[in-house]
């Protein structure tokens, strides 16, 4: 139970602050989406340090799945919606279903969260930190919307976040280039959903087996 307040706590005070810091136009509307992007994802650290049961770590994501869709349907809350919205601003509800899916995936094969770190925190960082790099510096588009700063940004962060978590020089190649290339050709905001579970089926066929 005292996980479950951290990780609800943790979320509303990320976004309070983005909240305050869009207000006051320290960062953008974009800016402030992409904080509260990175920042929710380090909440896979709580879950992995502070949950040891399956239902008890489902509850958060299953219930931001809901909220993170009343916000998208009602605009309410304005730091994680954007003004113009389609179907394909529905990534804060594919946010949490990862991390339902994951999680869950993680509990049923290993009894504990096991592989599904890397995945949310590529997800959180790379993804988020490559929207931001790829908009404030000019560079060649790619394919579609996305960028070569933005795509390389994607790697390195990738690369980084691997190499912390202990894996060998193999996994780290895989895992980086398989990563940035999801991020690349998959639409907007579906990547919130490719990108993390493409990552954990690589990390359980080369790692676990």
């Amino acid at each position: 139970m005292i996980a479950l307040i951290y990780s609800y706590l943790y979320v509303i005070i990320i976004i309070i602050i983005a909240t305050i810091l869009d207000n006051k136009r320290i960062l953008s509307d974009e800016g402030s989406r992409k904080f509260i992007h990175i920042c929710v994802g380090n909440w896979i650290l709580l879950a992995y340090f502070l949950f040891d049961d399956l239902y008890l770590a489902l509850i958060p994501p299953f219930t931001f799945i809901f909220l993170n869709w009343l916000s998208f349907r009602f605009n309410l809350v304005k730091a994680i919606e954007r003004e113009n919205k389609s179907i394909n601003d529905l990534g804060s509800v594919y946010y949490a279903i990862s991390l339902f899916l994951l999680i869950l995936v993680d509990f049923l094969l290993f009894d504990e969260i096991k592989f599904a770190v890397l995945p949310i925190l590529i997800m959180g960082y790379g993804d988020g930190l490559s929207a931001v790099i790829g908009k404030k510096f000019k560079s060649i588009l790619i394919l579609g919307n996305k960028t070569l700063y933005g795509t390389i940004t994607m790697l390195m962060v990738s690369v980084i976040l691997t190499i912390i978590m202990g894996y060998d020089l193999p996994t780290i190649l895989i895992i980086s280039i398989s990563a940035a290339f999801v991020e690349l050709v998959t639409p907007k905001g579906f990547d919130n959903l490719t990108v993390p579970i493409l990552i954990y089926a690589l990390l359980y066929f080369f790692v676990s087996l």
